[in-house]
């Protein structure tokens, strides 16, 4: 298992990394999740789940099978970390 990336929550049933990410207007969330878009495009890793407002994007990804979550879910959110202080910078 990989090191809990920072502002992300472990829950189970089934194994699951959630985070939320807040924006201060729709321009910002739109922009993210269509970075987020391209980069589960380039990784092959898709959240599970992506929930969003006009301010908010909440996001999980789910360990399959209640098996373990990945390497590359870890790897991947740390990323979406990334885009998400670029996107607020």
């Amino acid at each position: 298992m990989g090191d809990l990336p920072s502002g992300w929550e472990m829950r189970d049933k089934p194994p699951s990394l959630f985070r939320r990410f807040d924006f201060e207007r729709y321009a910002d969330t739109r922009g993210f999740l269509d970075a987020l878009a391209a980069l589960a495009e380039e990784t092959g890793i898709h959240p599970e789940k992506i929930n969003f407002g006009s301010t908010y994007v909440n996001i999980t990804f789910e360990a399959a099978d209640d098996a373990e979550l990945t390497e590359g879910d870890y790897t991947v959110a740390a990323r979406i970390n990334d885009l998400y202080r670029s996107k607020a910078d």
